[in-house]
């Protein structure tokens, strides 16, 4: 019995897609295997590479510290043996001596120089406004005394910082005269150190942190440096999510979770310092190789399927002699089908009527708000227009141009808020992106100088060391941060000493804080509702507020207003945060 050629046919094709499938799994399996090599092998070479400079940076603030210490300890020595120093203390007339200590403390780079008096009285000093202070009792006054050599002295000041300094007798004839005592500035040290990505502690023979690049954590052991609540950076919430971070799965380092610790011995009293080092870089690099391996394979798929769909191409062309039957039925179809489409064609005219009324009502009451959003960028561009006439005026061209690039910036800025108004239908997260919230602050604050030139008002801003990032809308979350920054501004106006703080901080959500002293908010409870002012007429409609509530909630967040204890208003905008490293881990 001969073998129908149709179902040889079916099968044929059957077994050509299941042959497709295989070779798509195989391909698949192989991408996988492959990335998982590259992730293995690139996060091993990558960590070492973190480790090896780590510990060359920790060695570099090792001798950076000795040689500081070491620069200054031979200098009360010298000093001791000053001539006019020696008879200033003889004759009691100090009247150049202050001068003669300024000349030695420019050479040798140190925090301060300080003579002192048998008495332990502060006859002369770089720093005048110590003259006259008595320190009989101190402990580098005191060592030095008994000490026939330089002997070195830490303690820690009011202000929660540790000073060092080296002290040395002064003798003339077997009779003491007084102490010389050299204070070595290593707050230097700790301003460099804070400028790196890593945390630094220095602690003495005892334990105690003697130096630090996060101020809370001197006069404190190790373990309560780590046990300290609330830190402000991400490095320092590391260490409290893996106090014991040895006990730690290799990966976790790449999640975030810990940090790496290098510990070295300065040699100098027994003094250590300790090092720790994030490992969110290592992370950052391994997924960038990670990101383009994937791009390839995916460009390789990407073209199978364009190979396969060419074949299907092919067998389109003998389907379509068969459906010309079926066009030719259509055909009949198509004269019924072409009355109803009209009558839905009428329907359709009618409802888009409808839907343009409804818009041109909702687009009066959006001119209203886009006008009081354009009032902020119109004011700024007025004033860089005045400081540029003054600039020509006095023939500066080049910082003339430097005005009107800004009043460029704030002509683009009113267009995207006039292209708010023009596509508000289309309003939705599809437009939404990642937005760093330090950058819209930033931007913000740019936004209100005009204004702030204008008064003295001061500006505390607290912004975080990383990136915070959200999903949104950068121009719409710089509308409401300026809005909140004018309502400051304006409610400071009667205030002698007017203050602004802006807090940004990142935790499960964005929330950023605008504190002012003003006279408060009397009414909370009508504050979001629209065209409710507290302002004299013609200095504001009462949008502002409105708008930016429902700006936030479009953000999936919410914005909040209450009373500060201390006087003042506080408005707190909340948002959900997002996870770049780990989506980018995933």
């Amino acid at each position: 019995m001969a073998e129908d050629p149709i179902d040889g046919g079916a099968r044929a094709e059957a077994w050509r897609t299941w042959i497709a499938r295989g070779a798509t799994l195989a391909f698949c399996v192989l991408a996988v295997a492959v990335v998982w090599f590259t992730n293995q092998y690139l996060t091993e070479r990558f960590t070492e590479t973190t480790r090896n400079r780590a510990e060359v940076r920790l060695t570099l603030n090792v001798g950076t510290l000795v040689a500081e210490l070491q620069r200054s300890s031979t200098v009360p020595q010298l000093l001791a043996r000053d001539p006019e120093l020696i008879g200033a203390l003889n004759s009691a007339d100090y009247s150049r001596s202050t001068q003669r200590l300024l000349t030695f403390v420019d050479e040798i780079g140190a925090a301060s120089i300080v003579l002192y008096d048998r008495q332990g009285r502060i006859v002369a000093a770089t720093d005048r406004s110590r003259l006259g202070e008595t320190h009989r009792q101190g402990a580098f006054f005191v060592d030095a005394l008994r000490a026939s050599t330089t002997v070195f002295t830490s303690w820690r000041r009011e202000s929660g910082a540790y000073a060092f300094s080296y002290s040395r007798k002064i003798e003339s004839g077997g009779n003491v005269l007084g102490v010389i005592s050299v204070e070595v500035d290593l707050a230097k040290l700790e301003r460099s150190w804070a400028g790196t990505s890593d945390a630094v502690i220095v602690t003495d023979s005892e334990g105690t942190i003697i130096l630090s690049t996060e101020p809370r954590w001197r006069g404190l052991t190790e373990t309560e440096a780590l046990a300290v609540t609330d830190p402000p950076s991400a490095i320092e919430r590391a260490f409290r999510q893996s106090r014991d971070w040895t006990a730690l799965p290799f990966e976790a380092y790449f999640r975030g979770e810990a940090v790496m610790r290098q510990e070295l011995r300065v040699p100098f009293q027994g003094w250590k310092i300790v090092g720790y080092t994030t490992y969110t870089s290592v992370r950052e690099r391994v997924n960038g190789v990670l990101a383009l391996e994937i791009m390839g394979f995916a460009i390789l798929l990407a073209a199978g399927f364009w190979l396969s769909s060419r074949k299907t191409a092919s067998r389109l062309v003998l389907f379509q002699r068969e459906s010309a039957e079926l066009r030719a039925l259509n055909a009949r179809l198509q004269s019924e089908i072409a009355e109803r489409e009209r009558a839905e064609a009428n329907l359709q005219v009618a409802e888009q009527s409808l839907q343009q009324s409804s818009k041109l009502a909702v687009l009066g009451e959006m001119s209203a708000s886009v006008s009081h959003e354009l009032n902020q960028p119109l004011a700024a561009m007025k004033t860089y227009l005045a400081g540029a006439r003054l600039l020509l005026q006095r023939k500066r061209p080049d910082e003339a141009l430097s005005s009107f690039q800004r009043i460029d910036d704030l002509i683009d800025r009113m267009g995207a808020i006039t292209r708010q108004l023009k596509s508000y239908a289309r309003k939705g997260q599809d437009a939404f992106a990642p937005v760093d919230a330090r950058a819209a602050v930033s931007s913000a604050l740019s936004m209100m100088e005009p204004q702030l030139k204008t008064r003295t008002i001061r500006i505390d801003r607290t912004l975080p060391a990383h990136s915070v990032m959200i999903l949104g809308d950068r121009l719409r979350l710089e509308q409401v941060i300026i809005n909140l920054l004018r309502n400051a501004i304006d409610a400071t106006k009667d205030v002698a000493a007017p203050r602004i703080e802006i807090l940004l901080a990142a935790g499960e959500t964005m929330r950023l804080t605008v504190r002012d002293n003003g006279p408060g908010i009397d009414d909370l409870e009508k504050l979001f509702e629209p065209f409710y002012t507290t302002k004299e007429a013609g200095e504001g409609v009462g949008l502002g507020l409105a708008i930016s509530s429902g700006i936030v909630a479009d953000l999936g967040g919410r914005l909040t207003a209450r009373n500060s204890p201390d006087g003042g208003a506080v408005f707190e905008l909340q948002l959900p945060i997002m996870e770049v490293s780990r989506q980018a881990a995933e």
